[in-house]
C-alpha cells in the first residue's frame, strides 16, 4: 500500500465542538502524522500522512466528526509529496 498525504477541509459544524483535538486523537491512534487547524471560514483544514489504510480510518471519521459536530462535507485532495511529518498536532 505505501505511505500517501491527503489534504482535507471539513465544512460544517466544526469549529466549538472539539474536532480538532478529536482528530488528533483519532489520528495518533491510527499511527497517522500531520496536522488539523481551524480555518476563518469556519471549516476545519488537516494534513493527514500515513499509511493508506490508516489515513482511510481517520478520513472515515472525519466525515462523521465528534458527538457535537454536523459535517456537511468533506474535501478531499491527494498530495503528491509527502513531507516526512512526525506526529499529529493542533496548529492553529
Amino acid at each position: 500500500m505505501g505511505r500517501v498525504a491527503l489534504r482535507v477541509v471539513v465544512r460544517g459544524i466544526v469549529q466549538g465542538v472539539l474536532f480538532r483535538a478529536s482528530m488528533r486523537d483519532v489520528a495518533r491512534a491510527n499511527r497517522v502524522d500531520g496536522w488539523v487547524r481551524n480555518r476563518p471560514d469556519g471549516a476545519v483544514e488537516a494534513l493527514l500522512e500515513g499509511e493508506e489504510i490508516d489515513v482511510k480510518k481517520v478520513l472515515d471519521w472525519s466525515e462523521r466528526g465528534p458527538s457535537r459536530a454536523r459535517v456537511d462535507s468533506v474535501t478531499v485532495e491527494r498530495k503528491e509529496r509527502l513531507r516526512g511529518l512526525r506526529g499529529f498536532r493542533i496548529v492553529g
